[in-house]
Formats: structure tokens, sequence, C-alpha cells
């Protein structure tokens, strides 16, 4: 059961925002031992955003409902042609209580991108980044006041027409769900090992490697297995000899003279945590190259000392150094503090900022509970 709250004024958007609480809320004491030890993506706020779009009526009836099940036809287009896309944002509890998220412009034109090659609609920026302010009025009690942990936002759009022909569908549902977010090195962070697939791709030229969408992480769990089974935390894809990314995150070389070298093409999902890393470096005036990168340039880099490291980076895990690239046939290790040096260096600099430990010299943060 519900509680009706009230109508908000309109958004940005010039839309009026119906709230519903929760009539059953979790309580005090339940939400505390949550977010005493939250894990990843194991408990839920206890409500959500839920807004529509349909061809003719375009998006309307903004809502902050109680989370819970979407009611969804057997017929939907998503069930049968993967016609979806998502997000993964965080909020995060400064030393003074305020609540505040990183770069969530970045985070709404990637969506945009990503509708635009699933032909979903575009949800406009300001509606993007309303949908978590409201969300946040209701539910800022869940984000946490630990170190290192946060209130993980996953944005989503799919395609809900009941409609089996194969076209882009013309009633679309936007969602926002919250939970709260463990550190995600609780003992403090450790270098990993990546599996290199050579078998599997993760996507190619001309498909949907850019866009955020589930398919994408799908075709990556099998290989990702096989990774476990090697020893491995990671896979690493190819596009044939050049290096593309992991099964969640983006990969960045470490030259001696430190100079950062990422993979860039067109199959490659945009990270705004790499794309933030990078402007770091270049404000420390370290060079920075995105451009494609072979295989055989990190081995042949790691064997003559060029190549000193190598990190990954994600919203989640921030940054993470990576020991130990493993394949069939050879092993690059990376080992000792200059391995790593450089990458935990920039990650304790954007944690910071995120945190407002830092000064935030680009105004990427923004306040949600103002």
């Amino acid at each position: 059961m519900t509680i009706e709250l009230s109508l908000q004024a309109p958004s940005p958007a010039g839309l009026i925002w119906r709230v519903t609480r929760n009539e059953s809320p979790a309580g005090d004491a339940e939400r505390e031992e949550i977010l005493a030890e939250p894990g990843f993506g194991q408990y839920f706020t206890d409500h959500m955003v839920d807004l529509c779009w349909s061809e003719k009526g375009g998006w309307h009836r903004p809502r902050v409902q109680p989370y819970g099940p979407i009611p969804l036809d057997p017929a939907a287009a998503v069930l049968h042609y993967s016609q979806e896309i998502f997000e993964g944002l965080k909020a995060y509890r400064h030393d003074d209580g305020s609540v505040w998220t990183f770069r969530p412009d970045q985070n709404a034109a990637r969506l945009q991108r990503s509708a635009r090659r699933l032909a979903l609609p575009e949800l406009p920026t300001d509606l993007f980044i309303e949908s978590i302010k409201q969300l946040i009025a209701v539910d800022a009690q869940w984000v946490p006041s630990n170190p290192e942990e946060s209130l993980y936002l996953r944005p989503f759009m799919f395609a809900k027409e009941a409609f089996l022909g194969v076209r882009a569908a013309k009633k679309v549902g936007y969602y926002l769900i919250a939970s709260p977010a463990g550190a995600y090195f609780p003992g403090g962070v450790q270098p990993v090992n990546i599996w290199l697939s050579t078998e599997y791709a993760r996507a190619g030229h001309g498909g949907t490697g850019a866009a955020k969408t589930g398919g994408n992480y799908a075709s990556s769990l099998l290989p990702q297995a096989e990774a476990y089974e090697k020893g491995c935390q990671q896979v690493l894809f190819l596009d044939g000899e050049y290096i593309e990314e992991l099964g969640g995150m983006n990969l960045v070389l470490v030259k001696k003279d430190g100079t950062l070298v990422t993979p860039a093409s067109d199959s490659i999902l945009a990270g705004i945590t790499l794309a933030s890393i990078l402007q770091l470096a270049k404000d420390r005036g370290l060079a920075v190259e995105q451009r494609k990168v072979s295989i055989n340039e990190w081995r042949d880099g790691a064997a003559s000392g060029d190549v000193v490291g190598a990190f990954a980076c994600g919203t989640a895990a921030v940054v993470v150094p990576i020991g130990k690239l493993m394949g069939e046939e050879f092993e690059i290790v990376h080992e000792g503090p200059e391995s790593s040096e450089l990458a935990m260096s920039l990650r304790e600099e954007l944690t910071g900022i995120q945190y407002g430990r830092v000064e935030d010299r680009h105004g990427w943060m923004l306040r949600l509970d103002a």
C-alpha cells in the first residue's frame, strides 16, 4: 500500500512530478543494518522513478513511487529484441551531510548516445538530472556516510510496447533505482589479474560497443567465467590485434615517463571515470594518448621497461591497478611501487573530489539535496 504525498513544482522540462510515498519503508534500524554492510547491488531504496514516453505524447507522467515490480506484457519489445540501455553513477555524502553526484551531465549525454544507437528516445539532460534529484529528495537517508561508500544510481530505459514486429518501439519506459554500495575494496585496493580473451569478442566496428546496453555485458559473461577459471578477476577483449576494453571497465597503460595511453575505437564505451582521470593527468602536465593500441605494444613495452604499469577504471571500482595480464601462451607482470603509484595517486585525487575532500577545480560535482 502507498500514501500519496504531493504534486511537486514543475521540473526544468515543464513536467509536474507526482510523488507517492512508500507506506512500508525500511525502518531506521533495518536501514542502518543494511548500510553497515551494503555490499553492491543487493539492497534497494524505498522508492524509484518512473517516466513514460510515447510516440504521440513524448515524455510524460513523471513519478516517484514505491520501489517494486514493473508490470510488463509478455510481448514487450525489450523481451524479444533487447531494445534497452542503462547508466551508472553515484551519490556521495560529504562530511557536512550534504549529498552530491559526479558529472551527471556526462551520464545524461552518454544515455542519449546509447538511445540514439538503440533507436530509443533521447531523455533531455535536465530531465535526467531532475529524476535523480527527485529520488534523492525522498531517499537521501539511504546515502551512506562511511568512507568509500556511496549510493549507486541506476537509470535505465527499455521498449515497453507490446508488439512483435521488428521496428523501434513506440512506447518506452525510463526508470531510476538506487542501491547503497559498500567500499569496492574493503581491505584496501589490490592489483587485479586480467585474462586476455582471444576466442570471444565484446563488440565490433559498427556494432553497439559504444552504447551502454545490456547485450554488450551479456556477451562478456562467458569469457568472464573463463577468466575466473584462469584465476583472473576481469577479462580483456581485442579487436583483431588491438586492445578494446575489459568486461566492464576501460584500460590505461602507464609509460615510464608518466604518459598515459588508452585505446581508442568506435566500439569502446566512452568512460566518464576514464575521461576524468585523463583530465587530472593533464592537469599535472602529463601526456595523454588516446589511439589504437595493439597487444604487442603492451607486451613489448613491458618487456623493454617502457610500459611500467596498467590500470582499469570505471564507476564502481574507480581505479584499480593491473598486476598481471595472462594469456594462453604469455604473461605480463607489473609489480613494485612504480607499477601502481601513479594510478593510486590519481584514484586518491578523483575520490577526494567526489567526497568533497579535494577542490573541485572543474565544477564536476552537483549538489542533489539543495
